[in-house]
């Protein structure tokens, strides 16, 4: 069987919409602008991990159908599993049960410089610029980006920064 990647953005919606009672995709909380979530929405709709279903609510309306009205979307018993939740909100009550194969676990590699870097984050005297630079030889500038959009913004971690006396800036995970 295949395994299913997912982007982040991908993984945010899914998430979202597993995380609700109704498992409905809408209204989307992750900060994507324009066309992107209709290109989102198909990608996850051709692989199966969501469905189209009759909308009750009109602020949760995906588009619109002469024969059936306005339609929605809502995360399938496939979703389910990819994201590995087991509280299916479908087979708690009773729904249509489906013969899907549980894809093994995304493997991550050991050894690579955002695992050392989130060691030395968690080292109880945090690191500097300078020491995460030392590491990984990377430019201050890489180092700096790593820590604001990687571990921020794609990891969701909480980076916090000290100035310490003799060392100089020291950021920790919070």
């Amino acid at each position: 069987m295949t395994q299913i990647q997912l982007s982040d953005t991908q993984a945010i919606i899914l998430s979202a919409a597993c995380a609700r009672a109704d498992a409905m995709v809408f209204p989307v909380t992750a900060s994507i602008k324009g066309g992107a979530v209709g290109n989102v929405c198909k990608s996850l709709l051709k692989q199966g991990l969501i469905e189209e279903t009759p909308a009750t609510d009109l602020n949760t309306v995906y588009r619109h159908d002469e024969e059936r009205g306005p339609i929605t979307l809502r995360a399938t018993s496939l979703a389910y599993s990819i994201l590995g939740i087991a509280d299916n909100p479908e087979e708690q009550s009773g729904g249509p049960e489906q013969n899907i194969a549980t894809p093994e676990p995304t493997r991550r590699r050991s050894g690579t410089k955002q695992e050392a870097v989130i060691a030395m984050l968690c080292a109880e005297g945090g690191a500097t610029i300078e020491e995460i630079t030392a590491a990984t030889q990377w430019a201050g500038h890489t180092a700096r980006g790593f820590l604001s959009g990687a571990l921020k913004k794609k990891l969701g971690l909480t980076v916090t920064s000290k100035k310490v006396e003799g060392r100089g800036r020291v950021y920790r995970l919070g």
